[in-house]
């Protein structure tokens, strides 16, 4: 995959806070509120997907194992979780499984990092998971570890309402 056809480096940060039902309390929160949104790019636990075309950096719970799933698709472009990075323009877009529209366009990652921030409620009759995922997103010429950390996204994207709503109930 040659992203916008030159050389350039997919760098994508996902950052996964889990919890349960019991886990809500005022002290949990302020527990889930100091860890980061972004961390330094470091091998391991970093690692090089598509043909080292793209950096796949992981953080956090994954009680399930293996939550987050990464393909490149016959069009080129890259799907993971909720996410699609158009090949050709070097676009994120965001689609929330729970609506049936298209896919939200939030930006280009050409030289600058978007960082999106959605949650997630899996609850049947027995178990509830609660789910916070942060992405952070950018394609480069050349890595850079501390590209999330030497400056603020160019763009915020968020989506709770799944997450709001439950805390409501």
């Amino acid at each position: 995959m040659a992203l916008n056809n030159k050389m350039s480096l997919l760098i994508l940060q996902i950052v996964i806070k889990q919890w349960d039902k019991s886990q809500r309390t005022d002290t949990h929160i302020l527990q889930r509120a100091t860890i980061p949104d972004k961390y330094p790019v470091l091998f391991p636990p970093a690692f090089y997907a598509f043909n080292k075309q793209c950096i796949i950096d992981q953080h956090g719970d994954d009680i399930q194992g293996n939550r987050v799933k990464y393909a490149q698709g016959a069009d080129g472009n890259i799907y993971f979780d909720r996410f699609r990075v158009s090949k050709d323009n070097i676009v994120i877009a965001y689609h929330n499984a729970k609506l049936d529209k298209p896919p939200h366009i939030i930006g280009s990652l050409d030289k600058q990092w978007i960082q999106c921030k959605y949650s997630i409620l899996d609850a049947d009759m027995y178990y509830w998971l609660y789910e916070e995922v942060t992405v952070n997103a950018i394609v480069l010429s050349k890595f850079d570890e501390k590209v999330f950390l030497n400056a603020e996204p160019q763009i915020v994207y968020e989506d709770f309402n799944e997450l709001d709503n439950a805390r409501r109930s």
